[in-house]
């Protein structure tokens, strides 16, 4: 089994731990924020609605789900720069033998 450089593993959960903490980050001001700040944002219309009302109805949820599919391209793009590989991965907890 090949050991990993930690050096390696902590720059990996590095960059995974700030990709999720950016998004939290955005989860955070577009659930919360809008909220705390519905009053300055009800003057501001989205498809002739008001913002602070649009983003609690349906904002936050499309926020939600467009980070969901942002989240699979990062972390795929994080995995393919550290050398995780996904079908050698499936191949490892299949036990099949993998040649170097």
């Amino acid at each position: 089994m090949k050991k990993v450089d930690k050096k390696m593993a902590d720059a990996y959960f590095r960059a995974r731990t700030l990709s999720i903490t950016i998004y939290l980050i955005i989860w955070f001001v577009v659930s919360f924020g809008v909220v705390l700040f519905a009053e300055p944002l009800s003057s501001i219309t989205f498809n002739g609605i008001p913002l602070h009302y649009y983003m609690g109805a349906q904002g936050a949820i499309l926020t939600f789900i467009l980070l969901l599919f942002i989240n699979a391209i990062v972390s795929d793009r994080i995995d393919k720069r550290f050398g995780i590989d996904e079908k050698r991965n499936e191949a490892i907890s299949s036990g099949k033998t993998l040649d170097h």
